[in-house]
């Protein structure tokens, strides 16, 4: 067929029927060029993606985590002493120091103590003077009862009771150092003021130092606990001066309250 047989025939084909012809041929293109195109686009972004983190990370300064330095730790000040109305705290004695005073080995202090308590004692009945003990050490389980059991009892609030009985970790009786002394011929005094018009409180006031105990509780104390003549205390070793005066000189201040027993 020449070349104007088929320009006959193609003008012989309805016009929408040319344009579908022409568009499908037109519009044919080969798969793998479209493929190969874009993935020849998809480099070249990656490409310049890839320059433009390059440029920027070179443009940034170089910068070094440095762990930040510790604050130096304070220098603690040194530990004050706690009171609770007037009470100073003290530690339970071991056991194992300590030494019966009474026939029944009921009422016991620590061993220099009890040592320096008997002796005073035979050397004052030796005068016509009956030391009675009437308590000496105590656990702390001890004090509790008799500070909030005996307040329960009594329908005590806690610093009424505080005037008679000191709290739990409180009392001097924990340190085993401590005792009450009453008159043996004169019982209705003890654990009372009136202790002092004995003759047994005027034979220690004149006599117990001799055997390294004071009263803990004078008069006008610095403590501010009420007046105690039956509450004496052992100081005669190293260990029950530091006891007892390292208490009183590490407690912020004397309490002003008054009228507070230990």
């Amino acid at each position: 067929m020449n070349d104007k047989q088929k320009q006959r025939s193609f003008e012989d084909i309805p016009e929408a029927l040319r344009d579908i012809r022409v568009s499908h041929k037109s519009s044919s293109v080969n798969p793998k060029l479209i493929m190969i195109g874009l993935g020849g686009l998809v480099i070249m972004i990656l490409g310049i993606s890839g320059i433009m983190i390059l440029v920027s990370s070179l443009s940034q300064p170089n910068t070094v985590s440095v762990e930040p330095t510790p604050s130096p730790t304070p220098t603690p000040s040194p530990e004050t002493v706690e009171n609770i109305l007037g009470h100073l705290p003290y530690e339970e004695a071991d056991p194992n120091q300590l030494k019966g005073i009474t026939n029944d080995g009921r009422i016991k202090l620590r061993t220099k103590a009890a040592d320096g308590f008997l002796r005073m004692q035979r050397d004052a009945r030796a005068s016509g003077i009956i030391l009675t003990p009437i308590s000496g050490f105590r656990t702390v389980q001890e004090q509790e009862y008799l500070f909030f059991e005996i307040k329960r009892q009594r329908n005590q609030d806690t610093r009424k009771r505080a005037e008679v009985s000191a709290p739990p970790r409180y009392s001097e009786h924990h340190t085993g150092y401590a005792i009450d002394i009453g008159d043996g011929q004169v019982p209705a005094t003890h654990l009372s003021e009136n202790f002092e018009q004995t003759p047994a409180f005027r034979w220690l006031e004149n006599n117990a130092a001799k055997y390294s105990f004071e009263l803990s509780f004078p008069r006008n104390n610095p403590q501010g606990i009420s007046y105690e003549p039956w509450h004496w205390r052992y100081v005669g070793d190293p260990d029950s001066l530091k006891t007892f005066y390292e208490a009183q000189q590490l407690q912020n201040k004397p309490s002003q309250e008054g009228n507070r027993v230990n």
